[in-house]
């Protein structure tokens, strides 16, 4: 009796490891996407700018990565990981490592490049001019994705390549910049209208877009700008705190130009496929109703220094908030990784009411 005990809980034991072995397995082996391919600006830039000799746009440096699995700061933006590393994560990929730091591991470019490599840069915009000196915009992270186009086409070879491209996720994030470039710029103001800036935008992002879709992307997930007018950054320059609603107006508009846009171009081409995260709504909803997603404070930074904690950002000589969960904002700028795991949740599988016409989850299905 002893020993068929023992014999049974052997088994169990057998079963139980086995069955998560190959649950793990499951997971790593099949992912439910070949790739995802990056580009955008500190809000999914996974450590590019630490190559950037030049820039002055880094977060190579504490309390950044504080909540990171390493526990070190890696050039995220962000108490921990940020929206596209959680996306990797909901489709089964490893984290995409930055671009630029391929260049100096050709041994594992391959490798690297089967399952998505991040293009994003702290500080870039859509249009080139944006932040320029500290950064790479849109259009050049587009140009280092041929050179990753041209690789795999030597490694797959051309069916190969196009079966892994049409599949993967093409994700961008971008556009914040180029607005507070505008209102940071009073000779952008005296020479363009806020209008004919949106235009400028739309139509830049509109031919990267494009340029993508004839190296064979297909499957698009694009974020609008958020309430950029209640960055901590803007919140301060005002004595009651509140938002900036001039830069929000121009972030509503160019949102509502690009949604327009985005329909206009797949009545074009018909085979692409894209998900629009409304981010702008969301943010507002966890603004408005913070307790609603678990959050407590939505104004100030958890890491900075001075009035609401953004006179000077994340710094190594900076205060850090303990509570970070429950902070909306991590440095005067950027969400905390609580915050792009809200965003997450509903850039993968939300309602449509804040991301359309597909979430992630439906877009890999087509």
């Amino acid at each position: 009796m002893a020993n068929d005990n023992i014999i049974l809980v052997v088994i169990i034991v057998f079963f139980f490891c086995f069955c998560q072995f190959t649950t793990t397995s499951f997971s790593l082996a099949y992912p439910l996407v070949p790739a995802i391919y990056t580009f955008g600006d500190s809000l999914v830039d996974v450590g590019n700018n630490n190559y950037l000799l030049f820039s002055l746009v880094k977060a190579n440096f504490p309390h950044n990565g504080i909540d990171f699995p390493t526990k070190k700061p890696t050039g995220r933006f962000c108490n921990g990981k940020n929206a596209v590393d959680l996306l990797a994560e909901k489709v089964g990929l490893p984290y995409s490592p930055p671009y630029l730091s391929t260049v100096f591991k050709l041994e594992q470019r391959n490798k690297h490049f089967m399952t998505g490599v991040n293009f994003a840069s702290g500080g870039s915009g859509i249009l080139n001019q944006t932040n320029q000196k500290n950064s790479l915009s849109l259009t050049k992270q587009v140009n280092s994705f041929i050179k990753v186009h041209k690789a795999l086409n030597k490694q797959l070879g051309p069916s190969g390549l196009n079966q892994h491209i049409s599949k993967s996720l093409f994700v961008i994030v971008t556009g914040s910049n180029d607005i507070f470039s505008y209102f940071g710029s009073a000779e952008l103001r005296n020479k363009t209208t806020p209008s004919q800036y949106i235009n400028s935008m739309v139509a830049t992002f509109k031919g990267q877009v494009e340029r993508l879709y004839n190296l064979g992307a297909l499957r698009f997930v694009i974020v609008g700008i958020g309430v950029i007018g209640c960055t901590p950054s803007q919140r301060k320059s005002n004595k009651a705190e509140q938002c900036n609603e001039e830069v929000n107006s121009v972030a509503i508009k160019y949102n509502e130009a690009l949604t327009s846009t985005l329909k206009s171009l797949k009545v074009e081409q018909k085979e692409l496929n894209y998900s629009y995260f409304d981010g702008y709504s969301v943010m507002q909803n966890a603004i408005q109703k913070p307790a609603t997603y678990g959050l407590f404070e939505i104004k100030a930074a958890c890491c900075g220094l001075g009035k609401l904690k953004a006179d000077v950002y994340c710094l190594p000589v900076s205060t850090v908030c303990s509570n970070r969960s429950s902070h909306l904002f991590w440095d005067a700028s950027h969400p905390t990784e609580t915050a792009h795991r809200i965003f997450v949740d509903y850039i993968f599988g939300g309602p449509l009411r804040f991301t359309f016409p597909l979430n992630v989850k439906q877009l890999i299905g087509t």
